[in-house]
């Protein structure tokens, strides 16, 4: 007696990947970078991460939740651990601000998220982030010229100016890159003049 033949044995469907808050807001984070707030949608993002929208109710109750979490994500790691690593090297304050200079501008290069949450700044969840990411940046670029030996007011007007002068080579790197140097050594060179002229020397 022979049996028939055997039946093909379906194949597991593979295990969908296991999330937490931190990939989600990482994820809208990316989309806010693409197209700002508007780019933010859950169920576009659910399909990019390779999950259902279940996996996002379980972590946020709102696209709210969400949008605040990757915003938070973008000012721990834009913000606040750039001067931590700032100050961790040690270096005297005239070279942290270099440090601190060029590394901004890479940032800035690679991701213009912060870019395209200045044309969100009215909403009401990215105004006071900004608003305290930018108090935060001023704050710390002062500190570093009035260690540099300058007095209080003039550290605060050469922030001021290194920050403006930071966000419009953002802008330029973004919407007119030909405008910039192109190669390396250009940049090194651009970037070294720009800070001799943002950090003259202390009276």
């Amino acid at each position: 007696m022979t049996s028939g033949p055997a039946t093909p044995r379906r194949r597991a469907a593979p295990a969908r990947p296991r999330l937490d808050r931190g990939d989600w807001a990482a994820a809208a984070l990316a989309a806010m970078s693409r197209g700002g707030l508007a780019a933010v949608s859950v169920e576009t993002l659910a399909a990019d991460l390779g999950v259902t929208k279940g996996s996002f109710y379980h972590h946020f109750g709102t696209r709210d939740d969400l949008l605040a979490a990757a915003l938070e994500l973008w000012e721990d790691g834009h913000t606040r651990r750039v001067n931590a690593q700032v100050e961790a090297t040690a270096l005297e304050p005239r070279a942290r601000l270099e440090v601190l200079v060029r590394e901004a501008v890479r940032m800035a290069e690679q991701d213009p998220v912060g870019l395209t949450l200045l044309a969100d700044a009215a909403h009401p969840l990215v105004a006071p982030v900004l608003e305290r990411v930018t108090a935060t940046r001023l704050a710390y670029l002062a500190t570093l010229y009035r260690q540099s030996g300058h007095p209080a007011a003039t550290a605060r007007r050469l922030a001021l100016l290194t920050y403006s002068t930071y966000l419009g080579h953002a802008q330029l790197t973004h919407s007119t890159p030909g405008v910039m140097p192109r190669t390396q050594a250009a940049r090194h060179e651009y970037l070294a003049l720009v800070l001799d002229r943002l950090a003259p020397p202390p009276p």
